[in-house]
């Protein structure tokens, strides 16, 4: 009877539940809270920039400003999402960033995602800019607002509903709220 299972499984067992995605809603919350904190670390960042390199208007250097308020913001969220998944919005909505198996982040991985979050909001920003231009109505330059939250658009695609960028490196955010109140 070496071939003999206990338990065979039967089409009525359940499926192993996959964790749910937190919804739309409770990421654009958190992201706007996000956008809040964000304000802190950019305006923090670009007043050590301008105390480094003495500069005297945000036009002066511009380029190397925008560099350094990027790696800024990157070191911000890699170093939260290295202590325990989450950035304090994360926290406060119950969303923590893992694997696909549930496992934390390693380094490379962090990077990675914070570099991918870039392109699809980068893209509509250019976008706009190039429908301004084409119309020839600087008032569409205002839709600039709406370019971060394009990462979006893809959640209503994903069988899951995660981000592109969390599809294409195997992340994945997860709910943390127990099943019962998630509903």
């Amino acid at each position: 009877m070496s071939g003999f299972q206990a338990h065979p499984p039967h089409m009525s067992d359940p499926a192993p539940a996959v964790p749910a995605a937190p919804p739309r809603l409770r990421r654009f919350a958190c992201m706007m809270y996000e956008g809040v904190l964000l304000f802190g670390v950019v305006f923090l960042a670009g007043y050590l920039f301008d105390t480094l390199t003495q500069s005297r208007s945000g036009l002066m250097l511009r380029h190397g400003r925008q560099a350094f308020l990027f790696l800024a913001i990157g070191v911000y969220f890699i170093a939260c999402w290295r202590r325990g998944g989450q950035t304090l919005p994360m926290k406060t909505w119950n969303i923590r960033l893992t694997d696909r198996g549930g496992l934390p982040l390693r380094g490379s991985r962090m990077l990675l995602r914070y570099l991918l979050l870039w392109p699809v909001p980068l893209l509509f920003a250019l976008a706009i800019a190039g429908l301004s231009r084409a119309t020839g109505w600087v008032s569409f330059d205002l839709l600039i607002v709406c370019a971060p939250f394009s990462i979006f658009l893809w959640t209503w695609i994903d069988p899951q509903g995660q981000f592109l960028h969390d599809r294409l490196l195997g992340t994945e955010l997860r709910d943390l709220r127990p099943a019962a109140s998630a509903a």
